[in-house]
């Protein structure tokens, strides 16, 4: 129930401001970021290819997503993960020989997306950096906001209709965001089309029905070879009609082991694997699509080259392989507790127990965005299948309701995050609202 800071406020308005002068009408046609002025009708490139290969990386990070695109000693990276995943991806650009990345993307300010940007920011030379320009006030958005401006980084904001000048071989069309922006911060997401020769990609970052309805409704050409799907594969996205129209033969998922989310969902899978074969980080590791812009194939880290597509695909789906023991990795077990809701207004966090033993969450411990505040759970047991919700206020504890017992309120209405740790100190789960 707090208001967002005004130091927040000033910076927010004056990127704002910044972002209105950058995409001026008269200055969309600059050499990175162009605008045109009707739907793209088609997915051919129409220059000469470059000779060389066009290589997409689709990283493992968890739950979360990280895209790298390279082509000619090009580079652009698609969103970068958790914060405690942007070393992962550094390492990663660095295994690559990337010093420099002509385009960085954050397709939308959710944590999982933008949480390593810090990391890259700070390592590598960003020449452009290109956003979906609707704020959210969390911390982790707020601190790449202040890295790019105290870089100088060129900061350009994009809508459905535009495009980037990456590579003069490969085509990239923005489809997403509308000029108008939803109130669902997902469905604002970047969503990019790329086109190499005769092989092309879509990926969706985490726009869902909405989007997908907007997309088709505009006369885009979303029929693609190769489809990073939309918000891990929730239900929120991947509509019948929408995966239709795409026809992908290639369907990827960014997704972690054993998230809390239950990603993917069963019906989205059976959807994606009717029309497609799926990949998925979770099982697959990272996987790297390479094209010549005639064919195309697909690697992945954990078995190597799967296969190859060039427009009469036909391979063995790796979803007929996630029963195989080489995917099992107890390393990678998630917790049975997390945090399951977070209501800013009402103050209230809940934690919940999907497993099917109790659990003790003596000394475990609930913070908001930058430690700021912090609830040090006393002697609690919460039983499998059950919820506990944590009050800010002041109240008498229950079997289902604790309370922190502040006089005051302490998550942001503007976007909050809430972390749980146990009582070893050891990051368990957290959520983003």
């Amino acid at each position: 129930m707090k208001p967002s800071q005004l130091t927040v406020s000033i910076f927010c308005l004056t990127l704002v401001l910044i972002v209105a002068g950058c995409t001026d009408p008269e200055e969309t046609s600059v050499e990175t970021i162009s605008e045109q002025t009707i739907p793209s009708t088609t997915t051919q490139n129409t220059v000469n290819l470059s000779g060389q290969n066009f290589t997409v990386h689709f990283l493992d990070v968890d739950q979360g997503d990280s895209i790298l695109l390279e082509i000619d000693g090009k580079s652009m990276l698609v969103d970068s993960g958790e914060s405690d995943r942007g070393k992962v991806v550094t390492a990663y650009l660095q295994d690559q020989g990337i010093s420099t990345l002509d385009y960085v993307v954050a397709t939308h300010p959710h944590s999982d997306h933008i949480g390593g940007m810090n990391d890259i920011l700070n390592k590598f030379q960003v020449e452009h950096f290109v956003d979906s320009g609707y704020h959210h006030t969390t911390q982790t958005y707020e601190n790449m906001l202040t890295t790019i401006d105290t870089k100088n980084i060129p900061f350009k904001v994009v809508q459905a209709g535009q495009t980037i000048d990456f590579d003069p071989a490969v085509d990239i069309e923005v489809l997403n965001p509308a000029s108008a922006y939803s109130d669902e911060l997902n469905e604002n997401s970047v969503v990019l089309k790329v086109t190499y020769g005769e092989t092309s990609f879509l990926l969706m970052g985490d726009a869902g029905l909405e989007s997908e309805e907007n997309i088709m409704e505009a006369g885009y050409d979303v029929n693609s070879d190769i489809l990073k799907v939309g918000h891990h594969a929730s239900t929120s996205g991947s509509g019948e009609a929408f995966i239709s129209s795409v026809s992908p033969e290639v369907s990827i998922i960014e997704v972690g082991a054993g998230n809390n989310y239950g990603h993917p969902h069963d019906e989205i899978l059976d959807r994606l694997r009717k029309a497609s074969t799926v990949y998925r980080t979770d099982l697959d590791g990272t996987i790297v699509v390479t094209t010549d812009g005639s064919t195309y194939t697909v690697t992945t880290e954990k078995t190597g080259t799967i296969s190859s597509g060039s427009g009469a695909y036909t391979s063995t789906d790796s979803a007929t392989e996630e029963q195989s023991e080489e995917y099992v990795d107890s390393s990678s077990t998630e917790s049975t507790v997390y945090v399951s809701d977070l209501n800013l207004q009402d103050e209230w966090v809940q934690i919940s127990n999907k497993g099917s033993s109790p659990v003790s969450l003596n000394g475990w411990k609930i913070e908001d965005e930058g430690n700021k505040h912090t609830y040090t759970l006393q002697p609690y047991t919460l039983n499998a299948g059950s919820t506990v919700t944590v009050h800010t206020g002041k109240g008498t504890n229950s079997a289902t309701e604790l309370y922190w017992q502040l006089d005051n309120p302490i998550w942001n209405n503007d976007g909050d995050t809430a972390y749980l740790y146990d009582d070893s100190g050891k990051l368990i789960s957290k959520l983003e609202s």
